[in-house]
């Protein structure tokens, strides 16, 4: 493993650095409520940061959330570039790529994703003088409780909550419906509701095989998980950074909140949690860019994303005393964020459940008659390993790594 930006990475990462700095002050975030920040999504497409994405791979996109989540900046940033330039790109076919890349580089489109699939959610239904719904085209009909930026969105890739099949459906067709949603993070984002809405099904007819149908799918979620752990990477290091500056000027007893053991305490394991959402992130993002098994990597991300990040941004605010339960204070936002992120895309404890059954080779019953496989090949990655490999993290994946190739 080699996690060193190379020169395009590292001015990318440089470059988001400099907007989210300049531009999404707490003042603009105030302003903005649960909205997006339009004119900071305008500077970031103006300066190219999303087409980037498409050069720097996924490392190079986890790199710029960090940025983004340590300003908590509102912008659709990670949801069009995942669900849309980084699916659209592996997934989609030549004229879905021709059609839509162009748009969603320059801002012009913008895209969330309706994640995970749900039994009983969505499903497909075949179109109305068309062809069936294993074909290139499709009706949708079902609802979504919760989409991020849903409410900017002007497309949607949603899944069929049975069989997987990624489908892209425009959000002013007919038979869609966006209702505004409160969520924990001001995410703008909205109750999707379908009813034999027209739809796109990714990579057209040569999509239609179930094997290539549950690849994308894996391959898609995977890459959803691993760049908003490096979202909630970002958050931890805002919060951890707001943290320090607090303790270390703030005076008790005339001396600073920081030379008490116990602040350093909490602040060094806030720290620990912080390199290793930090660490197992960059190590799926890389795996998947390098075209190997990214798929229990992007789980084992997940579940330090959730567990760890809602232990760090609980003591940011924490080590802010009476000040970090103020919820116009900047720290709250990052409380908020960390804790909507803890939970978006699988729990702690559902990502551990699918981790295990992923690695043990179980079979999971969804409790509707379904059943997805745990060994099932390719898993968020593309490099056909089959997800058999144990997801490790730190000096131990290293040193397993290390023995297996001496040997």
């Amino acid at each position: 493993m080699d996690f060193t930006p190379t020169p395009e990475q590292a001015a990318a990462r440089e470059l988001a650095a400099q907007i989210f700095g300049d531009l999404s002050t707490p003042e603009r975030l105030a302003a903005c409520g649960s909205g997006t920040d339009a004119a900071l999504w305008k500077a970031l497409c103006a300066a190219g940061l999303p087409g980037a994405v498409e050069e720097t791979g996924l490392l190079g996109l986890v790199l710029m959330l960090e940025e983004q989540g340590r300003t908590t900046a509102q912008v659709p940033f990670a949801a069009t570039c995942v669900y849309g330039l980084l699916a659209i790109g592996a997934h989609g076919g030549p004229e879905q790529r021709a059609r839509l890349l162009p748009a969603l580089r320059d801002g012009e489109a913008v895209a969330t994703g309706a994640f995970p699939a749900r039994p009983g959610g969505v499903r497909a239904e075949r179109a109305t003088g068309a062809t069936s719904a294993t074909g290139g085209t499709g009706r949708l009909t079902g609802t979504v409780p919760v989409v991020p930026w849903l409410r900017e969105a002007t497309h949607v890739l949603v899944p069929d909550g049975t069989t997987r099949t990624l489908w892209l459906v425009r959000t002013d067709d007919t038979g869609v419906r966006r209702d505004p949603v409160g969520t924990t993070a001001p995410w703008s984002a909205g109750r999707l509701t379908l009813d034999d809405a027209p739809a796109a099904r990714l990579g057209g007819e040569t999509a239609s095989r179930q094997p290539r149908t549950a690849r994308a799918y894996d391959d898609v979620l995977a890459l959803a998980r691993t760049a908003f752990a490096g979202l909630q990477a970002g958050v931890c290091a805002g919060s951890l950074a707001r943290a320090v500056a607090h303790t270390t000027t703030r005076e008790q007893f005339g001396r600073p909140l920081a030379t008490n053991q116990g602040v350093q305490l909490r602040a060094a394991d806030a720290y620990m949690d912080t390199e290793a959402i930090r660490l197992t992130t960059y190590e799926a993002a890389w795996r998947r860019d390098a075209g190997l098994d990214a798929g229990p990597h992007a789980l084992t991300a997940a579940w330090w994303a959730s567990e760890a990040g809602t232990r760090v941004v609980h003591t940011g605010q924490h080590l802010h005393g009476g000040i970090g339960a103020d919820v116009d204070h900047p720290v709250h936002r990052h409380f908020l964020w960390g804790r909507q992120l803890a939970g978006y895309l699988g729990s702690g404890a559902e990502v551990l459940e699918e981790l295990g059954e992923l690695i043990t080779g179980r079979d999971r019953d969804d409790g509707e008659g379904h059943v997805d496989r745990g060994d099932r090949g390719d898993q968020g990655g593309r490099g056909g390993q089959g997800g058999r490999e144990p997801a490790l993290t730190g000096d131990t994946a290293m040193t397993r790594r290390t023995r297996k190739e001496a040997r």
